[in-house]
């Protein structure tokens, strides 16, 4: 058997019912490894360790009475941005840190609903606005496969967590590419799902850019993770009827034809990146899968119109919260908050126009082709302690923008309805994870797993039992670097 910190959720919930592993064994092993790598990963912001073992005794007696629930008794770590009532939410924010909820999210609901133990929340930059993790309330979260570098964001200390072992399941969300950009980062399957499949909290369920998700260690586990979190629900208008259930079985790729992007016609990508997409896509055809290389002319007025509808919507209300109290912010909220000042009515209506004409052009393609793949983010990841408002980007000498020009998922924010899938490849030569995004057609989404379900199996783990490599954090004997605090940002 594996690590107990890197058994599978599907296989512990197995062990479970055939009594051959106690949840209070598993949470005991995952909370013991977490305190020995969170001086140096920092994923986790609030933990609740004492109350998540009498949780799983609780659920160690359910399935002796046989009344155990679909996620019983499994570790998952949850998104320090959503709330759970009576227990403070943070947003990585100084603004919110005595904030107390009074309700829960309806995704954390139902995970929590089915059973799922949750024993810490984890970190995000402050109000989920970045694709790093660092904050000036929790410092800077890691990537436990190279330490100097980003676990990614915003659903950063969710993805250090699972890539640590820290945790066997955890919880995203996606407004800009903040579940697919981590789970590249740390060599995770991470899923947006279309817009409205999974329910969420007002305002931001009305906005289509916006989907919450799951992201695991691998198929099969976000699977459960996500057929637990979607379906329509009473408090969110924008949430989708009937409940879509996906499949844990699926046909084999033979016949299926997939549209290759390398660059979507947006972005510079780095070759490390391009070569193990290709490398994946390799196997894909060695299982019959027939693989097309497409040109797209999305062009630089994609990523410019996405950036420019976050700034004013979700920036403008960044600055509306932090009115009159900016001095608390971070650098690269306060960017946030000046972008938004430079956008207007008309960047909403520019941005769906934009949407538009790139979907005439990718529907074209999805009419032939059964999904498209490209990569996820541009390069493996940026420095941990990367400062947008600082620090440049440059890939294969060509400068980017260094808030999301290195990553090539903001155009299927835009694009909400597809869902997609981003899954891992491979390693840059930093030793950090590289991953491709797998894009169906719209609510298509069994279509993207299916994809992945058979790339999973030619590829092989990643984690555990049978993995060619392990994450350097928690190995040997190396000291932890400095995470927290970090004021003066």
């Amino acid at each position: 058997m594996t690590e107990l910190h890197y058994m599978a959720a599907a296989d512990a919930l197995a062990a479970f019912r055939k009594r051959e592993l106690s949840p209070v064994e598993l949470i005991e092993a995952v909370i013991a490894r977490a305190e020995a790598v969170e001086d140096t990963l920092n994923a986790f912001t609030y933990t609740y360790y004492d109350q998540a073992l009498r949780a799983a005794r609780r659920s160690e007696q359910r399935y002796i009475e046989g009344t155990a629930r679909p996620l019983e008794g499994l570790p998952v770590a949850i998104k320090d941005e959503a709330y759970i009532k009576g227990l403070p939410t943070s947003n990585g924010s100084l603004l919110m840190q005595e904030n107390l909820a009074d309700s829960t999210s309806p995704t954390a609901e139902r995970v929590l609903g089915a059973g799922a133990i949750c024993h810490a929340r984890t970190a995000t930059p402050e109000f989920s606005c970045a694709a790093f993790t660092w904050s000036r309330l929790w410092g800077v979260t890691r990537n436990p496969w190279n330490p100097d570098f980003t676990p990614g964001g915003s659903s950063g200390g969710s993805a250090a967590a699972l890539a640590a072992g820290t945790t066997t399941l955890a919880t995203g969300s996606d407004i800009g590419g903040s579940i697919r950009i981590p789970s590249s980062c740390c060599g995770l399957v991470g899923f947006k799902p279309p817009y409205g499949r999974n329910p969420d909290d007002p305002p931001f369920n009305m906005d289509f850019f916006n989907h919450s998700g799951p992201m695991a260690r691998g198929v099969l586990d976000c699977i459960l993770l996500q057929n637990v979190m979607s379906g329509p629900h009473p408090d969110d208008l924008a949430s989708l009827k009937p409940k879509l259930d996906l499949p844990h079985r699926y046909r084999k790729v033979e016949g299926m034809r997939i549209a290759y992007s390398r660059d979507l016609g947006a972005f510079a990508v780095h070759p490390d990146v391009v070569n193990n997409t290709e490398d994946a896509l390799a196997l894909l055809a060695d299982e019959g899968a027939e693989i097309e290389e497409v040109d797209l002319s999305w062009g630089p007025e994609v990523l410019r119109a996405g950036t420019e509808y976050l700034a004013h919507l979700f920036g403008g209300w960044i600055a509306e919260t932090a009115h009159g109290q900016e001095d608390y912010l971070t650098s690269y909220a306060k960017g946030f908050v000046r972008a938004s000042r430079q956008t207007s009515a008309m960047s909403i209506v520019n941005a769906f126009e934009v949407t538009g004409a790139m979907y005439r052009e990718l529907s074209a393609i999805l009419a032939r082709c059964d999904v498209l793949v490209c990569p996820t983010n541009a390069v493996p990841a940026v420095a941990a302690d990367f400062d947008p408002t600082r620090d440049a980007v440059v890939i294969e000498g060509i400068p980017v923008d260094p808030v999301l020009g290195w990553v090539l998922t903001v155009p299927f924010n835009m694009l909400s309805r597809c869902p997609v899938l981003s899954v891992p490849t491979g390693f840059g030569a930093s030793g950090v994870p590289t991953g491709m995004q797998i894009v169906g057609r719209t609510y298509e989404d069994a279509d993207v797993f299916r994809v992945a379900a058979a790339y999973e199996k030619v590829a092989g783990p990643w984690y555990g039992e049978g993995a060619a490599r392990q994450p350097m954090i928690g190995q040997g004997d190396a000291q932890p670097l400095p995470s927290r605090p970090m004021s003066a940002r």
